[in-house]
């Protein structure tokens, strides 16, 4: 996606040891990187936190919620195709006899540890999920094992500890592994989701209780209440198109996240 098109400045980089870029892409130069990628933006273009967005794709999710993470009054993180956590990608790619070598390697020497890391972001989060991603699925274009799903299921997880639980568990699952809009919308309807009702129960929240995360809207729901508000934060937070790893995301479909405050 071209972001100048939809009207905002962009600052690009490159990763430790990518195309231009000295250094090793290990994660403490990712962070070091990023870390200072943030204070170029504000010390010596001007930008305040509060006007700067995170955009990434990919691996760069990891370098991006660690900025989210060190910079909380960054307004914004969107991000594109990336994971919650390597480790799972990791040991697919490797022989099944080395599991457990994969795994304790990357854990002590390339842990990117996204979702994490986002959980102690406290603002607006959008993710793009690649319906047909064949590089963040342990089994290539499938989309019940994207692991976007775990990233967005961690974040709400933190966010909403009294709906995503389990009486939530299997309507949350049951619409992220459905992909296809049609079957969303199906199962939308299977709970008689009210969109009004949803978007004024979180504002009113808010409202009261401010913004702080985790917070306890959904104590003492039913849980067809609980249900519907999974499913509306689900659409706030994600955004699905159908495409492989690679293609490029269309300017048209950008938009910033969703906030309940915003209505306000």
């Amino acid at each position: 996606m071209n972001q100048t098109m939809t009207g905002y400045s962009v600052l690009g980089w490159n990763h430790p040891g990518f195309a231009g870029s000295t250094g090793l892409p290990f994660p403490q130069a990712e962070r070091n990187a990023i870390d200072v990628v943030v204070r170029y933006a504000v010390d010596r273009l001007g930008f305040e936190l509060k006007d700067i967005v995170l955009f990434s794709w990919s691996i760069g999710g990891y370098a991006a919620t660690h900025a989210a993470m060190i910079y909380p009054d960054i307004s914004a993180v969107i991000l594109d195709a990336t994971f919650h956590n390597i480790i799972p990608l990791a040991v697919s790619r490797m022989p099944p006899s080395i599991s457990g070598i994969t795994e304790s390697t990357v854990l002590n020497y390339l842990h990117l540890n996204n979702a994490d890391q986002l959980c102690q972001y406290p603002g607006p989060v959008l993710l793009i999920r690649r319906t047909k991603d064949e590089m963040i699925s342990t089994i290539p274009q499938d989309i019940t094992t994207n692991l976007g799903n775990n990233l967005l299921t961690r974040l709400l997880g933190h966010r909403y500890p009294h709906i995503f639980d389990d009486e939530t568990r299997d309507i949350v699952w049951e619409y992220l592994y459905a992909g296809e809009q049609l079957k969303q919308v199906e199962i939308m309807q299977s709970v008689s989701v009210d969109v009004d009702w949803c978007r004024d129960a979180l504002e009113q929240h808010v409202l009261e209780n401010g913004t702080a995360f985790p917070c306890d809207i959904g104590q003492g729901y039913s849980a067809e209440r609980k249900s519907m508000l999974a499913l509306y934060l689900i659409t706030c937070h994600l955004i699905d198109f159908a495409a492989t790893h690679c293609e490029s995301f269309p300017s048209a479909s950008f938009r910033m996240p969703w906030s309940a405050t915003a209505g306000r």
